[in-house]
């Protein structure tokens, strides 16, 4: 495994769509190895494979309950509903954060890194997670959908917030 270089806001393969991915092979296998060791170094929710420069539709998105990430290969949105609100960053964006209105509930169909088809539900941060991964596949960022971006004074009191209404 090796770490690969993400690209940032303004490289043009972040505005351009991903193509399906036909050949489930080695070489496919080392860079979904490689997107997962980058994204545990960045501490990121999940990445998208033109976020390392390859435009193919494939994107890693962690598992909210399990930590763990899961490969998501050609998906694509099988049902959303409901609706959640939250700070938003990317790691291709990066010091950048803002609210973004998403689906609270999803279902994909994607393929392993074997071709296999399989469906996966999801909520909260995983399903927002796979919200902003395949935007990413179709050559879109997140700073799209944001209204106003935040400082670190507001993310913070933000927080606060979340957190006393949590408790």
């Amino acid at each position: 495994m090796a770490l690969r270089n993400i690209v940032v806001q303004g490289e043009p393969c972040l505005e351009k769509v991903c193509r399906t991915i036909n050949d489930f092979n080695p070489r496919l296998h080392q860079m979904l190895d490689d997107m997962l060791e980058t994204v545990e170094d960045a501490n990121g929710a999940g990445l998208a494979a033109p976020q390392v420069g390859v435009m193919r539709r494939a994107c890693l998105v962690i598992d909210e309950e399990t930590g763990e990430f899961i490969e998501l290969l050609n998906p694509e949105f099988v049902h959303q509903k409901g609706e959640q609100t939250d700070i938003e960053g990317c790691l291709s964006v990066p010091g950048k954060y803002g609210l973004v209105t998403r689906p609270m509930d999803v279902r994909v169909r994607a393929q392993d890194r074997f071709g296999g088809w399989f469906e996966l539900e999801a909520q909260g941060l995983t399903a927002r997670a796979i919200c902003h991964e395949m935007e990413h596949l179709e050559g879109h960022l997140f700073v799209e959908h944001v209204d106003h971006f935040m400082s670190e004074e507001e993310i913070q009191a933000y927080m606060d917030a979340k957190e006393e209404y949590d408790d």
